[in-house]
């Protein structure tokens, strides 16, 4: 027992230099992990500096764009598009439309009535896929103008999936024998080259508009050509689906080749992926997602636009919500194209706007893009646009700058 005793002392002092150990052991562990925070804060500041100094640069540059937009957009080109995508990807997973469910009881009403001749071709109504046929469903409308006694260019619209009775496609034919087709460059699309112009519809050519529509996939994207008035800004590519005009006003949709490269008619190309719809059937590959947008590909259904040509040589814009590229394939098909390609995705691109002339120049959106003004190419726009003018007698096409 008195041996217990003397030794209790003892194992109480042990036990407080234990303590007085862990406490001293704790200590330099924190201090430890305060500088390696602070080491880490230092060396992660200048590169937080950097992106700041990136990303404020960025948005107080001029755009056409709101803050959002231009967002993603920064984050896509400084390598993160990866984030992004994911990102995009579950939204439009959470948000995709369920099929089924009611049907519309009528259609977005566009474009004019009682203004067309049957003096000149003009394209059969689109056939519908719903019934019964909502009014004025797939019936083709003049935008009000005419060129040489006819309309130049037609809209209309028809629902083209009864899985999802309640999506809308919006198409324009454009007649290439009364239209010359321009294309723009953008402040930022195509990302290299001169001149730019006025990066909207010139003033001096205002007069004669009668449409503009959104263009392809940025260049980074879509890794396709942009070639005006010979002046080549990005190299065009073989096999790849290209709006193509010509000196005398012919328009084509095509799969590009060394011999249109080297014909001296071409006044214009735009490249975009390959091409979506080849002899008016879909492409064989448009099950391979890789081919058509890097964010998105083929598995997602959201808002697509495509330009196509039908069997006269006239053009064929369509756009729609709730797309993948094979329905935006078939949309195109149903609406007369024998050869097609698409153009720009998501909902923040799509546009197809007319105009009203009364004095003042008055834009009327067809693709009903909530993101875009409709006065979007009649100011600085960031990406490249195509738009569409009145022919006039003995013109040849040169895409106006001034």
């Amino acid at each position: 027992m008195s041996t217990n005793l003397s030794q209790a002392p003892q194992v109480g002092v042990q036990l407080q230099l234990e303590e007085r150990r862990r406490l001293r052991e704790r200590d330099w562990r924190r201090r430890r992990w305060r500088r390696r925070r602070r080491f880490a804060a230092l060396a992660v500041a200048p590169l937080l500096a950097l992106v700041l100094y990136s990303y404020v640069s960025t948005m107080l540059q001029p755009s056409s764009l709101p803050l959002g937009i231009r967002s993603i957009e920064w984050l896509r080109a400084k390598g993160a598009a990866w984030i992004v995508n994911d990102v995009e990807r579950v939204y439009y997973q959470l948000t995709a439309p369920a099929k089924g469910g009611p049907g519309l009881h009528a259609l977005p009403r566009v474009g004019t009535a009682g203004l067309i001749s049957r003096r000149s071709y003009e394209p059969r109504p689109i056939r519908p896929v719903l019934r019964p046929r909502l009014a004025g469903e797939g019936t083709w409308r003049s935008t009000g103008h005419q060129v040489a006694g006819a309309p130049p260019v037609l809209v209309t619209t028809y629902r083209p999936d009864p899985s999802y009775p309640r999506v809308v496609a919006y198409v324009a034919w454009i007649d290439h024998s009364r239209t010359l087709l321009a294309l723009y460059p953008g402040r930022y699309e195509p990302p290299v080259g001169s001149p730019r112009g006025p990066m909207s519809v010139p003033l001096g050519e205002r007069r004669l508009l009668l449409a503009t529509f959104n263009s392809g996939f940025t260049a980074r994207d879509g890794h396709g050509g942009f070639a005006v008035n010979g002046k080549v800004y990005t190299p065009l590519r073989d096999g790849q689906a290209t709006v193509v005009a010509y000196r005398g006003g012919k328009v084509d949709v095509v799969a590009w080749s060394a011999a249109d490269r080297l014909d001296p008619r071409v006044v214009l190309a735009r490249q975009n992926l390959p091409l979506i719809v080849d002899s008016g059937a879909p492409a064989h590959n448009l099950a391979d997602g890789s081919q058509w947008g890097a964010t998105l590909g083929n598995a997602i259904r959201v808002w697509r636009s495509g330009i196509g040509i039908d069997r006269h040589g006239n053009l064929i814009y369509a756009a729609a919500d709730y797309q993948t590229v094979g329905s935006l394939a078939e949309v195109l098909i149903h609406a007369g194209a024998v050869r097609a390609m698409e153009l720009d995705i998501n909902a923040e691109w799509p546009s197809f706007m007319t105009y009203r002339h009364t004095g003042t120049l008055v834009p009327i959106k067809l693709v009903p893009n909530g993101q875009q003004p409709a006065n979007r190419y009649l100011r600085p726009d960031d990406r490249d646009f195509f738009a569409v003018y009145r022919r006039v007698p003995g013109a040849r096409l040169q895409v106006p700058f001034r």
